[in-house]
């Protein structure tokens, strides 16, 4: 489990590892996934560092709210925000079993492809 010191999200946040920002508030960063599983791939981060999406609810749940609020503004910039559109899907990832592969909470916002179910 990273620390924030060696944690590539950490590094994205303070600018030393470049990122394309789609959208940005005072608690949290979404940008483009560089490994796309979906036409509209973005993953939505806390500027702190916290291990997952359970650890952030307990030690901030305003950070979580500002987190889920992004993630919708990149939903509806994207034109994925309404059923109508094709809808999204906003997935946590949490632990190694359950394909979290950086531990720093983040969210991703998936669309523009029809999403099958269940999705694992």
């Amino acid at each position: 489990m990273a620390d924030p010191e060696s944690c590539v999200f950490c590094k994205i946040v303070g600018g030393e590892i470049p990122a394309i920002v789609v959208a940005e508030s005072d608690r949290a960063l979404a940008f483009r996934d560089l490994n796309p599983q979906a036409p509209t791939h973005v993953l939505v981060i806390t500027r702190d560092h916290h291990t997952d999406v359970g650890a952030l609810a307990r030690a901030d749940p305003a950070a979580l709210a500002d987190l889920v609020a992004l993630a919708a503004r990149v939903a509806a910039d994207e034109g994925l925000a309404d059923a109508s559109a094709g809808g999204h899907r906003l997935v946590f990832n949490t632990g190694a079993g359950a394909g979290q592969s950086v531990f720093h909470v983040h969210g991703h916002v998936l669309g523009g492809r029809p999403m099958r179910w269940p999705p694992g």
